[in-house]
């Protein structure tokens, strides 16, 4: 594992303190961060998914229906 740091007002890190008993502060904050990075990297690979998706251009007309039958005629 690795160590992160980083600042709270003094004020947010007193209230912390009076809290610790309540909270395993590390355990919140960990479970936090790892949740918001896998959901950010969902968000990002979805976007880019899309914009590939755009690039691509769309299939000719009729292309679905005539995989279908190639489908059902081939089993």
């Amino acid at each position: 594992m690795e160590v992160v740091s980083f600042r709270v007002p003094k004020e947010v890190k007193e209230r912390m303190k009076r809290l610790r008993k309540y909270v395993n502060w590390p355990e919140e904050l960990r479970a936090y961060v790892i949740r918001r990075v896998e959901e950010l990297e969902r968000e990002i690979n979805f976007r880019e998914v899309i914009e590939e998706l755009k690039e691509t251009g769309s299939v000719p007309r009729g292309f679905s229906a005539a995989s279908v039958r190639e489908d059902r005629d081939s089993g």
